[in-house]
């Protein structure tokens, strides 16, 4: 379960190779007994129109100086949907050395934002999946993050290695699944954030459950969704998210919970926001 971004790119490959049936493709011989499931890589090498050393070369990450054509054509084969190819870019091309990661702060005028938002919760999430900023109701609602240190306002280590987190969610695994592909993206947009490497490390060290979903190599963008709650003091909760990326700092989103309209979760909703209000007076 190496960092490595050249390990990172064989193993995403292979995953995204794996998961392909040679039959459905319409390749002559693929029938019959396999070592390993999926397109050998040859029949990848076919599908995308290179030579199958070439395609090894990628695979092996020899290299890291791959034109787009090539990687274009191996993504079409694979079938990689918008952020997988996002993904294998990064992971394939020369990135430059970058500067120390600086300390993220939150400008004002987005702490306001979110302060306006009192009735749902809301959160700015950063780099590594640290928790930069959030309002009442949101702390109400996973955690008491003014009471954490700054290394402890993680979602990643919560969602991992908090009992009380784990049983907020309904289906923890499926959340586990979005933290390590959340996770993955983050570390292929920094291949030089120590930090990231090190939250990486430990949670692989720390969790068998994380270590089976990181090396499924999927991809969770945070864009929107829906997760069910299971809160002691409200009860059961299906609320949405829509997360909405600064466009002058992507690495900072601000995470805001939806409900719908009428249903028994907005009116626990009411409940655990004016719980917080109460607690705050």
């Amino acid at each position: 379960m190496t960092l490595d971004r050249r390990a990172q790119l064989g193993e995403f490959l292979r995953s995204r190779r794996a998961r392909l049936s040679p039959d459905e493709l319409g390749l002559a011989g693929g029938g019959g007994q396999r070592r390993v499931p999926g397109l050998r890589r040859e029949e990848l090498a076919l599908l995308a129109g290179v030579s199958v050393d070439h395609y090894v070369r990628l695979e092996q990450g020899r290299t890291l100086h791959f034109s787009e054509s090539v990687l274009d054509a191996v993504a079409r084969a694979l079938r990689l949907d918008p952020v997988e190819r996002a993904h294998l870019y990064r992971l394939a091309r020369p990135v430059p050395a970058g500067r120390p990661r600086e300390r993220q702060v939150v400008r004002p005028g987005l702490l306001r934002l979110l302060r306006s938002v009192g009735d749902v919760p809301a959160y700015v999430i950063g780099r590594a999946a640290d928790v930069l900023a959030w309002n009442e109701v949101a702390a109400a609602l996973l955690t008491d993050f003014g009471a954490a240190t700054p290394g402890q306002r993680n979602m990643a280590r919560l969602v991992l290695l908090d009992e009380g987190i784990r049983r907020l969610y309904e289906d923890w695994p499926a959340k586990v699944r979005d933290v390590a592909g959340y996770l993955r993206l983050d570390v292929a947009r920094h291949p030089d954030d120590p930090r990231t490497a090190a939250l990486v490390e430990e949670l692989l060290a720390a969790s068998p459950v994380f270590r089976a979903a990181w090396g499924e190599h999927g991809l969770k963008d945070k864009t929107h969704g829906e997760y069910v709650y299971r809160h002691p003091v409200v009860g059961r909760l299906e609320l949405g998210f829509e997360a909405l990326r600064l466009p002058d700092d992507p690495d900072q989103a601000l995470v805001v919970h939806t409900v719908e309209e009428g249903s028994p979760s907005e009116a626990a909703l009411r409940l655990l926001a004016s719980s917080a209000t109460a607690l705050r007076v």
